[in-house]
């Protein structure tokens, strides 16, 4: 039966190297089945620039996805928070479409909605504002400007305040925000969602204005390796 499957949050690094290589196994034994392989964010630990796309351990990755693209796999990326400066020569090297966050699709029938999630984070002020920086058009073109190796320094003395950071937070504030979810589901007229990002994967079920909305959140791969696999009969979690 054709399907479509949907990951987020793997965080490829040298630093995650059991993901790394269920990402190598995901795209031999799981992905070549599909049809489509949506891609939800943060496929990336960080991306400092598509320049860096030839780095042996992002090649690797890059190299896999154009190996299922070649294979007749459609391949589409989102921006996740991490990886939010992917752009178009990566998408290229990767036989990939960047898709905009949401991204609204028909699914077998079914309207289905895609974001990475994070926006709906709405609770977390501090990381909102932080995610209105680094959205910016004019923040994002200096930024790239910089040599690559000045780059990496600051994701890295991001991702250690990062840490810290959600050591001083309530968990509850970086989880989505109901209201906030429920605005997305009334704007795109009560669609299914997907979304990653908040790493506490789980079907949901909202009723907005009297419509039933089933929300899939997808997991991390540090915690738990998996897959949404959607078809004609619905979605449903593939674990390996």
């Amino acid at each position: 039966m054709p399907n479509t499957l949907f990951i987020s949050d793997l965080h490829l690094s040298l630093d995650h190297l059991h993901s790394m290589a269920a990402f190598q196994r995901f795209s031999v034994m799981l992905a070549p089945q599909a049809e489509a392989l949506y891609i939800l964010g943060d496929l990336f630990e960080y991306w400092a620039g598509d320049d860096d796309r030839h780095d042996p351990f992002h090649a690797r990755v890059v190299n896999a996805l154009h190996g299922l693209a070649a294979h007749g796999v459609k391949i589409y990326l989102m921006h996740g928070n991490r990886d939010l400066l992917m752009g178009d020569a990566l998408a290229q090297a990767a036989g990939a479409t960047l898709l905009d966050d949401p991204t609204l699709l028909d699914l077998y029938g079914t309207p289905t909605l895609i974001s990475h999630g994070d926006k709906l984070c709405t609770d977390d002020v501090e990381y909102q504002k932080f995610r209105a920086q680094v959205h910016d058009a004019t923040f994002q073109k200096n930024f790239l400007a910089q040599p690559l190796v000045a780059r990496k320094a600051y994701i890295e003395q991001l991702r250690e305040h990062s840490t810290a950071a959600k050591q001083s937070k309530d968990s509850a504030i970086m989880d989505v925000n109901n209201d906030a979810v429920a605005a997305l589901l009334r704007e795109h007229r009560y669609p299914r969602l997907i979304h990653g990002h908040t790493h506490r994967p789980k079907r949901h079920e909202h009723v907005v204005d009297g419509h039933r909305c089933e929300r899939w959140v997808l997991s991390d791969w540090d915690q738990q390796v998996s897959a949404l696999r959607c078809d004609e009969q619905g979605c449903r979690t593939i674990s390996f």
